[in-house]
């Protein structure tokens, strides 16, 4: 059962959940697409009625290690060389400004140290001197001609023409696996990119930075997209638009639920 919270007397009324499906109708990002092709309901409990959760170890870990890759990018497409000391700043800025509480099960230190090794390993590895094209640029394609919604992102970086995006991950990953799991966005990144340069994109490529004893980084080289997955993905975005008009939210019941933050609600359901 979920609750509603009167407002307090001057305050804005809340979004209704009939507005809120209005407005996801007419923007869609690579986040809520495959969250919707999840799990219709947890998109349902995290887009719709927008319960929040305590954040994930794995995603602040994420963040953070994004965040310092973000200022170094940023300083090589500036050409400003960034020391090795103004990236570690750069990186607990981004650890200690946490907006939402995070699980940490008492292994925040070992994560932090973790999520550094990786910074500095993946920038030496990585070629400082290659100038960026963009860094952490949000763009937006409109698709209303072809009868969907607008495309919303940010391209993380963007190096001759070739669409770079970081993941951390605690494994390493399946080439062939991650390109198929990963389809959605990036087809939706090409998209974006050929909206907002005019130009087809040299590629795309998955750099994951594996969380081992040992960093690693693995890089996954993508061709461009190619018709077949373009049409694809107009079709994942229709079915995502008519599934909203049917206000259908049902639960995709799974192994993923195991680890699931909204389990909870989900048991509750009815």
């Amino acid at each position: 059962m979920i609750a509603i919270v009167e407002p307090t007397e001057g305050a804005p009324a809340p979004q209704t959940a009939d507005a809120r499906v209005e407005q996801l109708k007419t923007m869609v990002s690579a986040s809520r697409l495959s969250l919707y092709l999840s799990c219709r309901l947890k998109f349902f409990f995290r887009y719709v009625v927008e319960i929040q959760k305590p954040k994930t170890a794995a995603l602040h870990v994420g963040s953070a290690v994004h965040s310092a890759l973000k200022a170094w990018n940023k300083s090589r497409w500036r050409c400003e060389p960034l020391s090795l000391k103004r990236l570690h700043d750069t990186f607990m800025k981004a650890w200690t400004d946490q907006e939402q509480p995070v699980e940490w099960d008492g292994e925040e230190a070992a994560e932090q140290s973790t999520a550094w090794r990786l910074i500095e390993f993946y920038t030496r590895q990585a070629n400082p001197t290659a100038k960026p094209d963009f860094v952490e640029v949000p763009v937006e394609a409109d698709l209303t001609e072809h009868g969907l919604p607008v495309l919303i992102g940010i391209l993380d970086l963007v190096q001759g023409g070739k669409i770079i995006d970081y993941k951390t991950s605690g494994q390493t990953p399946n080439p062939e696996r991650v390109a198929h799991t990963n389809e959605v966005q990036t087809s939706i990144y090409s998209m974006l990119y050929r909206a907002n340069t005019g130009k087809e994109e040299t590629g795309v490529e998955l750099h994951h930075l594996v969380k081992t004893k040992n960093p690693k980084v693995v890089i996954t080289p993508l061709p461009p997209m190619t018709e077949q997955q373009q049409s694809r993905l107009f079709h994942l975005i229709e079915g995502y638009v008519e599934g909203l008009d049917r206000r259908d939210f049902l639960p995709s019941p799974g192994l993923q639920c195991a680890t699931c933050d909204y389990l909870a609600e989900c048991r509750a359901w009815h």
